[in-house]
């Protein structure tokens, strides 16, 4: 039995990035997939820290809210930075992807049809800053803090691939995360987990909207 269990919807949402850290570590895990059924008898969001999901099971340890699972995968790992500078830009860099990241569920899920040519206008302002901190980072030929790739290098992966599919020109003004992207997503185990049948069919959003 694998000791990591993701409870989640049958989409992308807030685990793509914890499954691609999972995976680029070489760990299994089990995907306890919650269908809007299940979620509607009402039993087990009751059982929820926070009500929501997703839900992570680490041996004996439940966690709730995805950037916490994050965290506790990246001091699992090693994957959150090599001193407390490094950590601390790790958590700036990711900070700035969960704003986003909420600018975008906003967009899908509330306001789709009618915001999203104003989305993509403004998207050149929210990923500037990820390209500059990359190029005060070796160039922007490494990942985005030091010299090893990060929790917070996964969860941008994921946000850029994302958006890469909303709007697919959207890196094109900024060479150093269309690279960045490109470079991450061919590392061999990443690679893997995105060419597999179980991402590849996982729908991005609950709605179907992307």
């Amino acid at each position: 039995m694998p000791p990591y269990t993701i409870v989640y919807f049958p989409v992308r949402g807030r685990c793509e990035a914890m499954r691609m850290l999972l995976a680029d570590q070489g760990q299994s895990w089990k995907e306890e997939v919650v269908t809007v059924e299940i979620w509607q008898k009402g039993s087990l969001k009751a059982s929820c820290l926070y009500g929501q999901l997703p839900k992570f099971q680490d041996g004996d340890l439940t966690l709730y809210q995805s950037n916490a699972i994050l965290r506790h995968l990246a001091r699992t790992f090693g994957l959150y930075g090599k001193n407390q500078e490094e950590a601390a830009l790790v958590d700036v860099v990711n900070d700035g992807v969960e704003e986003l990241r909420c600018k975008y569920v906003t967009l899908i899920y509330t306001n789709y049809e009618a915001g999203k040519n104003d989305y993509v206008k403004a998207l050149p302002t929210h990923l500037k800053p990820f390209e500059t901190l990359l190029s005060q980072n070796q160039g922007g030929q490494a990942f985005i803090v030091g010299d090893q790739i990060s929790f917070a290098d996964y969860n941008l992966l994921d946000l850029l691939l994302i958006h890469q599919v909303l709007d697919p020109g959207c890196l094109e003004n900024f060479p150093l995360l269309k690279g960045y992207t490109k470079r991450l997503a061919a590392r061999p185990k990443i690679k893997a987990f995105l060419d597999s049948p179980e991402h590849v069919k996982r729908p991005i959003n609950g709605n179907g909207k992307q």
